[in-house]
């Protein structure tokens, strides 16, 4: 039986890998609480076909129905809020089904591990833009460090990935917002954990750690995000006792602090409603209009120096503009998703939970996929 993919969500970041699926796989099922904007998305393929399906997940005949349609070894994609991914795996899990997110793996998630390995299934998370294609070029990178043997020496080891949307056209604001601002104002209050100058920092702030750093010879602001540590390991850099500097980020703008220094005041000492009420004025301020470009900028780096000063150092990048259903940030992250699912469908993963790929020969040829689909791979040091 030919193993079916379920969509689930055509939102703003769905758009380009339904469309990419939909060229390339027999049955194909685009579920949504509401399906205008799947059956608009459906009526502008032009290269295979989908169907398109209610689901709500607070109705209990719906979640039947949707359960009826899933088969063994079949993939369920969950573009919904990242809180009912738990939810919809253990839907897949009840009928022996996969899962494909792009988004954070979860302390819930985790603890579906023996769930999915008895099932026989693959729950992978994290297979999106970042994280996602940030984990790829991390791990090509460091392959291609231990294949010049700079690893493993105690030498000096740098690495910083950042990552932003921002607009396609400067704006004073050095910035505007896709959906509402909320989540991003939350997040700038939120504590980073990282390695500079060989020990662990912790900043409580966003705005407490910006630099500078300079992509292809444009400036950029960038600042840690989230807890960097786990990571070293994931990457393999947890055996360099001379590791330096070892990052995980936000790209933004050139003169982001500077145009962002009022909002910081206001977010420093405001409360959950003083929040939102300064999320509608900005949403109302700095929107992209129908049809603006937005862009996306990814780098990752990785620098080792000896004892002499001599440096081996190499980078992956991306710098992707788009509009309208094609947006940036929707096809970085939707045909990232979309080169999970069929990853998933060759078998590449074990029975289990899983962060994107860690195996170098499938992260060289998820970038592959990405390439066919527009999404180029800027390298530097390194060929691919």
């Amino acid at each position: 039986m030919t193993k079916a993919v379920h969509w689930i969500g055509a939102g703003l970041a769905s758009a380009p890998g339904i469309v990419s699926l939909a060229g390339k796989l027999e049955k194909l099922t685009v579920w949504d609480m509401d399906t205008t904007r799947a059956e608009h998305l459906k009526a502008s393929i032009t290269v295979g076909e989908l169907s398109v399906a209610k689901l709500d997940l607070n109705d209990d005949a719906s979640v039947l129905n949707f359960t009826n349609h899933l088969h063994k070894g079949d993939v369920v994609v969950s573009m919904l809020p990242a809180f009912l991914h738990v939810r919809v795996a253990e839907i897949a899990l009840a009928k022996e089904a996969n899962l494909v997110t792009s988004s954070y793996l979860s302390s819930e998630m985790v603890l579906l591990e023996e769930k999915a390995k008895k099932a026989g299934v693959a729950l992978v998370n994290e297979a999106g833009l970042d994280p996602g294609i940030d984990h790829l070029f991390a791990h090509v990178l460091v392959d291609a460090a231990k294949e010049a043997d700079v690893l493993g020496r105690g030498r000096h080891v740098e690495f910083v990935s950042h990552c932003g949307g921002i607009p396609a056209e400067a704006t004073e604001f050095t910035y505007k917002f896709s959906w509402t601002p909320l989540g991003v104002l939350t997040a700038l209050k939120n504590s980073a954990r990282y390695i500079y100058e060989g020990k662990t920092k912790d900043i409580s702030r966003a705005w407490e750690a910006v630099s500078e750093l300079d992509i292809l010879g444009e400036v950029f602001e960038v600042y840690p995000n989230r807890n960097s540590m786990p990571y070293i390991k994931e990457y393999g850099l947890d055996k360099e006792p001379g590791l330096h500097t070892f990052v995980r980020g936000t790209l933004r703008m050139g003169g982001w602090k500077k145009a962002w220094a009022d909002i910081f005041t206001q977010v420093e000492h405001a409360s959950q409603e003083d929040l939102k009420t300064l999320s509608e004025k900005l949403w109302n301020e700095h929107t992209y209009s129908d049809g603006e470009e937005d862009r996306v900028v990814l780098y990752v780096g990785l620098k080792v120096k000896d004892e002499t000063g001599s440096e081996w150092q190499a980078s992956l990048a991306l710098d992707e503009v788009g509009s309208g259903l094609n947006t940036a940030m929707a096809r970085t992250v939707s045909l990232t998703v979309a080169e999970a699912v069929k990853a998933v469908l060759r078998d590449e993963f074990e029975p289990g939970v899983h962060a994107a790929t860690e195996n170098v020969a499938h992260a060289k040829l998820w970038l592959e996929g990405l390439a066919e689909s527009g999404i180029k791979t800027i390298a530097q040091g390194i060929e691919i």
